[in-house]
């Protein structure tokens, strides 16, 4: 089976190098990159079976297009966005299947890419009017080690929202409301240090996520704010060792 993989930054650069590594015919588009088998125009893609979309999500629907003049119609296409919707707006004519890998790390480019990444993560999966058979991409998934999850892009978007785009955007506001008291940046340690490492995410998917996701972000924010208001009172200890005993089960 050969692959080809469109953007080699972080995540793209981890898929490249990951099924390298499992032994599969994989080739790189990159305008940025140099290598054996990193390649620069689309057209080299037109033999792939399998081909990965892993540009910026600003980018990523005009490379979706780009490769309607290039692909076969049995061509499986999936990108990696850690936004569903979006994409599913059009039918294409190859087998479009979108998904994306919960997995990357407040590092970003191709030099922090690594072949294990996705090992344990779950790689969610959004079938849409246009999608067929997604056996091929169940397989390079797994091969990944990663966990195949499939859902919809609407259901998608908003789980996104509270367990990833809102925790950045947190991150960020943790760090602004400290960082005009110098106290505060003199006493922090690793509490704040790991509180605050998603201020460090690539800041051209932080804006695109915050805003193409801005209203189930808010969403999520003000279901927090409710959360905070019913964790503080009377039964704070009980419901606080709740909370640690379900994070130990789910992180175990």
């Amino acid at each position: 089976m050969k692959i080809g993989v469109v953007g080699l930054g972080l995540i793209g650069g981890s898929i490249f190098k990951g099924l390298k590594f499992q032994g599969y015919d994989v080739i790189g588009v990159s305008q940025s990159q140099e290598g054996t088998g990193i390649f620069k125009t689309y057209d080299v893609l037109k033999d792939c079976e399998v081909v990965f979309v892993c540009s910026a999500m600003n980018k990523t629907l005009a490379v979706l297009d780009e490769l309607e003049k290039i692909l076969p119609a049995e061509t499986l296409v999936t990108d990696v966005c850690s936004l569903k919707e979006f994409v599913c707006q059009k039918n294409r004519p190859y087998n479009f299947i979108p998904s994306h890998p919960m997995a990357g790390t407040e590092h970003q480019g191709f030099e922090n890419s690594f072949p294990e990444l996705f090992k344990g993560a779950v790689w969610a999966i959004t079938p849409h009017f246009g999608s067929k058979d997604i056996t091929k991409l169940l397989e390079i998934i797994k091969a990944l080690g990663a966990k195949p999850y499939i859902t919809t892009p609407q259901k998608h978007d908003e789980a996104v929202a509270v367990i990833s785009h809102m925790p950045m955007v947190i991150s960020q506001a943790l760090f602004m409301t400290a960082v005009d008291n110098q106290l505060a940046l003199e006493l922090a340690s690793s509490g704040f240090r790991d509180m605050t490492r998603l201020a460090m995410s690539n800041t051209e998917m932080a804006r695109d996520m915050v805003f193409m996701n801005s209203r189930n972000i808010e969403h999520a924010i003000l279901k927090l704010y409710k959360s905070v208001g019913d964790l503080i009172g009377e039964d704070y200890m009980k419901k606080i060792t709740d909370i640690k005993e379900l994070r130990s089960k789910m992180f175990k």
